[in-house]
């Protein structure tokens, strides 16, 4: 197969890694395999530009991006509903969207996988056409996010410090927001501390990432939590993939769903890890098979699926 390979040197866990010696062995792994590669390595501020060019290249089979959240979910929004795949180099803080795929987590396992993967299709999101691969989610992770980013960090550590302070700010100080929700034929009107709606469902006794990545549905997770206790519990629920066992969550799934706000204050939304201003309504869809990914060669997800 012909790579072309774009990696984000301010992404990520590669703002910190050895990219000169990094690149020698993802060129030195994939011709060892008989695949060709191309590496750009760009800063942030470039990376668009650098996916454009690679999805567009026709000689092109797989794009792999390398960086953070952002970076993955830009390179999947232009291969959504293309023949090229993706494939993704695990340098963010928790990987969520790679570890349903079963990519190693390691960069150096993650190259020797990709060198014997195989391709297979999975599903991508999309909220006023805008696609995602992971979560969108409004509430309190857009607070915990936003304050997060007022937050001088270094490394995944002190990014994960970071996390900790934004989400005991957040319990603190919760979020109210007033909201209908239309999921199929029924239209639910609560007052939520935050709202999850993910590409596929959870699984469950781990961390927030789909157990099978083309289910074919949307998660739709709605925190009621207000009591600082009880928002204690849920983030502690969340860290271990209990999201059942909290009384304060309602789960629903399906193929379409339409969130409205009823407020006329500004709320924020976090798509993939990226802050965005949200839209009074948002419609919000699957689609399945929408999105080319290269996985290890028998991936347990696929296996089980």
């Amino acid at each position: 197969m012909r790579f072309a390979a774009v990696l984000n040197r301010d992404g990520g866990t590669l703002r910190t890694t050895n990219l000169d010696a990094l690149r020698d062995r993802l060129h030195d792994t994939l011709k060892r395999a008989g695949h060709s590669v191309d590496i750009d390595v760009v800063a942030g501020r470039d990376i668009v530009q650098a996916l454009d060019s690679a999805t567009s290249r026709r000689s092109v089979d797989v794009v792999l991006a390398g960086g953070g959240d952002g970076t993955i979910s830009a390179a999947a929004a232009r291969l959504m509903g293309k023949k090229k795949a993706l494939a993704i180099l695990p340098a963010g803080t928790m990987n969520l969207f790679a570890r349903g795929l079963g990519i190693p987590q390691t960069l150096d396992a993650a190259l020797q996988s990709f060198a014997e993967g195989e391709v297979t299709a999975v599903d991508i999101a999309t909220a006023n056409g805008r696609p995602f691969v992971h979560q969108f989610s409004i509430g309190m992770h857009a607070r915990m996010v936003q304050l997060r980013q007022g937050m001088e960090f270094g490394s995944r550590l002190g990014k994960m410090r970071a996390s900790a302070k934004a989400a005991w700010a957040t319990i603190n100080n919760p979020p109210a927001m007033a909201i209908t929700l239309t999921i199929g034929e029924a239209e639910i009107v609560v007052r939520a501390t935050g709202i999850g709606v993910t590409n596929n469902l959870f699984g469950e006794g781990h961390l927030p990432f789909a157990d099978n990545p083309a289910g074919g549905v949307l998660g739709i997770y709605v925190t009621v939590a207000r009591q600082r206790a009880e928002l204690v519990k849920f983030f502690f629920n969340v860290a271990r993939g209990k999201w059942r066992d909290n009384e304060h969550v309602e789960i629903h799934q399906t193929e379409r769903a339409v969130l409205k706000i009823q407020s006329a204050r500004k709320w924020r939304a976090v798509i993939d890890g990226e802050l965005t201003d949200l839209a009074r309504e948002t419609t919000i869809e699957i689609h399945p098979g929408a999105l080319n990914v290269l996985v290890p060669r028998h991936a347990a997800w696929a296996k089980a699926a």
